[in-house]
């Protein structure tokens, strides 16, 4: 019984709380929820008392589901809320819970708890402990994230009472029921996206307006304001908080500059409130329905889709021009989702400017625009709505599904990188580059080989580049402190690391010498730039180690192949594009299918 946080029970039970109580599971019993998501109730124990009134947040039915939490097996609550319900009583919602020993490992119930019964209410565990009718407070997570706390399934329906606005001049009615034909009504509706201020003039003026999602239980709508509605209401609303919206004029919805599934749009206008409500729990972050990254093959140009996927892999941030002149930060992420399907999906402006996708985070897009770029590719506009490590239970599916088995994956992209459509990966050995004569047309040809580093040159394989973001020019060394580019025109403190390696691979036919730039350079000596460069400086020995570590060691590799000249001399140039881990699974399968292939069969 020492083993448990004794006295946790009593002190949940009367809503004090109890940081990272240890307490052992007793029972755990499913609850049909009707046309919403099972819930799963729990009965714990301290050793000391049991408690029936625990009830694990719909995020955490996988645990239940897959035989994680069992009858007797000790955990540890990390995180949870206490609801309380109409007739006073207590739910405690478990929001986060770590398993400390299985039940396997256990010998049956710790001690001798008794049934916990409030001195104040003493039916507290004879009665049926409902559903509670109210969502855990929503949490902020980081900055790509709007919040925390939906649940895609909860969002179908709305809630079972509407409450009254303040002052009770009328009843909060919901979204999906708004029409042009109503005048007098009140909607209690989360932000969940806002657009900046954005200026516009035509034959009738000039002005400015902006733009935001609401959502509630029944649906969502988008709403407009212009000039004085901007200067009245922007500053008053926060992506993620809740409002009561009064008397907006409603219209028929242009699909064209919306991806909001509802046939209205709502505007602002002088008699228009907005007040903050402070009481928002039960109301949903955002609605989403996914699609699955295999079926964006068959979706048109410039459909908007909802997406989710682990961040595979992360590009440098770059700065372009756009065609009115106007400088935007752009950034490119490749998605991956349980189909084995991955996709490329460009981030803009302070989105782009501020992912972090070092730990490989979910990332979940609402309204991303379909591109026929490269195949396949998504793209974000000031309509999407981006979040990161989202607490929803597709972001939980995801995230176990990787962690497992996912991140063993090769998978296939949808998006050739590069953009163009003739950018074809096919199979050859590297015998095949000879007698194939690739690279001998007017274009470049591409090819995958399975194949082993068995040398690389260290020499000149670092140089100093242009520091800037979307420069890679090699900087020279002014030797008074300063380096300048010629390509910026500019002169600066500093530089980056670049790597070129040339180094020679081998499959079970032939060998060849490869070019591998910063991205697949880095991958096959398994150390970024940056750090290299320190150490080439710093210590020589250990900057052979890692060259001497990296040889003999296969992966599957992507290339370019093209004839080149120089000083009248023609010879074919490897580049490796990309480098990717065997799937050795795969693989032999794929070599079965030849061997089949050859054998007539």
């Amino acid at each position: 019984m020492a083993n448990l946080s004794e006295g946790a029970i009593e002190a949940l039970a009367n809503g004090s709380g109890w940081n990272d109580a240890v307490l052992q599971l007793v029972n755990i019993r499913k609850i049909e929820g009707g046309n919403g998501p099972a819930r799963f109730r729990v009965m714990m124990s301290d050793g000391r008392h049991t408690l029936s009134s625990f009830m694990l947040s719909t995020q955490l039915n996988y645990m239940a589901e897959d035989n994680i939490l069992v009858p007797n097996t000790v955990c540890n609550l990390k995180r949870h809320v206490t609801n309380i319900l109409k007739d006073g009583r207590r739910v405690v919602i478990i929001l986060e819970i770590d398993v400390l020993k299985p039940a396997e490992e256990v010998a049956g119930r710790i001690g001798e708890p008794t049934p916990y019964i409030d001195s104040q209410n003493k039916g507290v565990q004879q009665a049926p402990a409902p559903v509670p009718e109210s969502r855990p407070p929503l949490q902020q997570q980081n900055r790509n994230e709007v919040s925390r706390g939906y649940n895609k399934d909860l969002v179908k329906k709305a809630p079972p009472a509407m409450p009254d606005t303040p002052g009770g001049s009328s009843k909060v009615v919901p979204i999906v029921s708004l029409n042009p034909y109503q005048s007098k009504w009140t909607v209690r509706a989360r932000v969940t996206n806002k657009s900046n201020i954005r200026s516009w003039s035509n034959s009738r003026g000039e002005g400015k307006l902006f733009s935001m999602e609401i959502v509630d239980g029944s649906g969502e709508i988008r709403v407009t304001g212009f000039n004085k509605e901007v200067d009245k209401f922007y500053s008053l609303l926060e992506v993620g908080k809740v409002y009561y919206i009064s008397k907006g004029s409603l219209k028929i919805a242009n699909k064209q500059y919306t991806s909001v599934k509802n046939d209205y749009e709502m505007t602002l206008n002088g008699e228009s409130t907005i007040i903050p409500c402070e009481d928002s729990c039960d109301v949903p972050m955002v609605q989403c329905d996914f699609v699955s990254i295999g079926d964006l093959e068959n979706k048109g140009k410039d459909s908007i889709v909802d997406v989710i996927g682990v961040c595979k892999s992360v590009d440098e941030m770059t700065r372009i021009t756009t065609k009115n002149n106007r400088e935007v930060s752009k950034r490119t992420i490749t998605l991956m989702d349980m189909s084995g399907k991955m996709v490329m999906l460009t981030l803009w402006g302070e989105e782009a400017e501020n992912f972090d996708g070092s730990a490989q985070p979910i990332v979940a897009i609402k309204g991303a625009k379909v591109s026929e770029f490269g195949g396949r590719s998504l793209s974000t506009s000031f309509n999407s709505t981006l979040l990161v490590n989202p607490d929803i239970p597709e972001a939980y599916k995801l995230r176990g599904w990787y962690d497992k088995d996912g991140h063993t994956i090769v998978g296939h992209s949808l998006t050739e990188r590069g953009g163009g459509m003739s950018m074809q990966f096919t199979w050859k050995t590297l015998s095949d580059v000879k007698t194939e004569h690739l690279g001998h047309g007017e274009k470049a040809d591409y090819f995958s080989c399975v194949a082993t580093i068995v040398y690389i040159r260290k020499e000149n394989c670092l140089y100093q580049a242009c520091p800037s973001q979307e420069c890679n020019k090699k900087v020279i060394d002014l030797q008074n402190g300063m380096f300048r580019c010629e390509k910026c025109d500019k002169e600066f403190p500093n530089f980056k690391y670049r790597l070129i390696l040339s180094a020679n691979m081998a499959d079970y036919m032939d060998n060849q010498w490869v070019t591998c730039f910063q991205e697949s350079a880095e991958t096959i000596l398994g150390q970024n730039a940056a750090y290299l460069g320190q150490l080439k400086d710093s210590n020589e020995a250990a900057f052979d180690e890692i060259f001497q570590r990296a040889n003999f060691k296969s992966y599957v590799f992507q290339n370019r192949v093209k004839l080149e000249t120089y000083n009248d001399e023609s010879r074919i140039k490897v580049t490796v594009m990309t480098v990717i881990p065997v799937d050795h699974v795969e693989y032999s399968k794929r070599l079965i299918v030849n061997i089949r292939n050859m054998a007539g069969k």
